[in-house]
C-alpha cells in the first residue's frame, strides 16, 4: 500500500514538471503549509513575519507569535506589548533581539521581556509605528508622524520630519536601513533617501504628480503613495498601490500588472533578496521576480484552486497547476528561511518549503 501511495505521488509530481516549461522549472516552487487559528494563531489577519534561525515570530492583529518546535506561542498586552496589533518586525542579527512596531507603540522583546518606546515614555515621533528596521547600533521607525531613530547604545532619539527632511508629508510606511542609505516609503510623498556618511536626505517623487495615470513610465517613481521599500546591492525597489518601482541609482523602471507578471498593482510590501530576486506581497497573491521570469503563487482567483502563475520574457503566461498553495491571496509580507519562505496572509501565516527536482509537492 505505502509502495502504490509512493508510485501515485511520483506520478503527479512528473505530470507537474511536464506541465512546467523550462522558464518555470528555473523558477522556485513550494509545498505551501498553512497555519491559522486552528494551529494556534492568536488570529488569522498576519501583518508581518520575521525569521531568526528555526524561530518564527508572526506579528498579528491580535498580539505576537512565536513558532518554535512545532507549535504557536503566543504574547500580549498582558505580557508586555504596548498594543494588541502588530504591524512590523525586526530582527537584530548580532543580538537576536526582536523589535516590534505596533499601533499602540515600538517594543523590544529581549531575553524574555518586553521593553516599551512610546511618545510619553521615550523619543518615539508617533506611537503608530507602520516600519521598523535595524542597523548596527540603530534601530529606524517610520511612524504616522515622521521618522526616528534610536541609538541603542546612548538611548537618543533623532526625528524626522517636514522640519528638518525634505518630507512634506509626514505619514511614513515602511523603512529599510542599511550600511551606506536608508529610505523611507511616504504615503503620498514618494520616497525618501537619507545618505549615512554625509547625512544628507534627498526625495523621490512621481514626475508627472498624477494620483491614478503614470503619465511618464520609467522616468521616475510611479507613484507618491508608497508602501514598502527594500534596498540591496544598490538597487532600491518601491512598492505603492499602483505599481513598482525599481532605481539601480541612474535609470528607473516601472512595472504594473499589465506590462508585466505582477498579479495585481495594489502592493502591500516588496522585498528583494539580492537586488534582482524580488518577492512582491500584492492583494492576489504572492509574485517572485528573478530580473527575467515571473512567477505567482494563490489559490486562483476564479477557480480558487492552488496554482503557480508563470510570465516568461516574450510575455507568455502559462497557467501551472498545484497541489498547495499560500492560505490566502491577500498577502502583506515575506522573510526567508533559507531556500524556505514565510508569509504573512489575511488568513493565516504560509510556510513555502522549497522543491528540488527530486521532491514531490506532498
Amino acid at each position: 500500500m505505502r509502495h502504490a501511495t509512493s508510485s501515485i505521488v511520483t506520478a503527479r509530481f512528473a505530470v507537474f514538471l511536464l506541465a512546467l516549461s523550462a522558464t518555470a522549472a528555473d523558477l522556485p516552487r513550494f509545498r505551501w503549509d498553512n497555519f491559522t487559528t486552528d494551529n494556534g494563531l492568536p488570529n488569522n489577519r498576519v501583518y508581518c513575519v520575521a525569521v531568526d534561525g528555526d524561530r518564527i515570530w508572526a506579528g498579528t492583529d491580535n498580539g505576537l507569535a512565536l513558532f518554535e518546535n512545532g507549535q504557536w506561542k503566543s504574547f500580549n498586552v498582558a505580557d508586555g506589548l504596548t498594543h494588541r496589533a502588530v504591524l512590523s518586525l525586526a530582527l537584530d542579527k548580532r543580538s537576536h533581539d526582536l523589535w516590534i512596531g505596533t499601533m499602540g507603540g515600538l517594543n523590544r522583546y529581549s531575553a524574555g521581556r518586553f521593553d516599551n518606546f512610546t511618545q510619553l515614555t521615550s523619543g518615539l515621533p508617533n506611537d503608530v509605528v507602520y516600519g521598523v528596521s535595524v542597523y548596527g547600533d540603530y534601530v529606524w521607525v517610520a511612524t504616522a508622524a515622521g521618522g526616528g531613530r534610536l541609538n541603542t547604545r546612548t538611548h537618543q532619539w533623532n526625528l524626522y520630519n517636514e522640519r528638518n527632511t525634505p518630507m512634506y508629508e509626514i505619514w511614513t510606511y515602511g523603512v529599510n536601513a542599511g550600511p551606506d542609505k536608508v529610505y523611507y516609503a511616504v504615503w503620498g510623498g514618494g520616497v525618501l533617501e537619507y545618505d549615512v556618511k554625509t547625512e544628507r536626505w534627498k526625495d523621490y517623487n512621481d514626475p508627472d504628480g498624477e494620483n491614478e495615470i503614470v503619465l511618464f513610465k520609467d522616468q521616475g517613481l510611479i507613484h507618491e503613495i508608497t508602501t514598502s521599500v527594500s534596498y540591496s546591492n544598490g538597487i532600491l525597489w518601491a512598492a505603492t498601490y499602483f505599481g513598482v518601482s525599481r532605481y539601480d541609482g541612474r535609470n528607473w523602471r516601472n512595472f504594473l500588472d499589465q506590462d508585466s507578471g505582477l498579479p495585481s498593482n495594489f502592493l502591500n510590501q516588496v522585498k528583494t533578496m539580492d537586488g534582482t530576486r524580488t518577492w512582491f506581497s500584492t492583494d492576489k497573491g504572492l509574485a517572485y521576480y528573478d530580473g527575467t521570469n515571473w512567477a505567482t503563487y494563490r489559490a486562483a482567483l476564479d477557480t480558487h484552486k492552488p496554482e503557480m502563475l508563470v510570465r516568461d520574457e516574450s510575455g507568455k503566461v502559462t497557467r501551472v497547476t498545484a497541489e498547495t498553495a499560500p492560505a490566502h491571496p491577500y498577502t502583506f509580507g515575506v522573510d526567508f528561511q533559507g531556500n524556505d519562505i514565510w508569509v504573512a496572509t489575511a488568513k493565516g501565516v504560509s510556510h513555502g518549503i522549497r522543491i528540488t527536482n527530486g521532491d514531490s509537492q506532498k
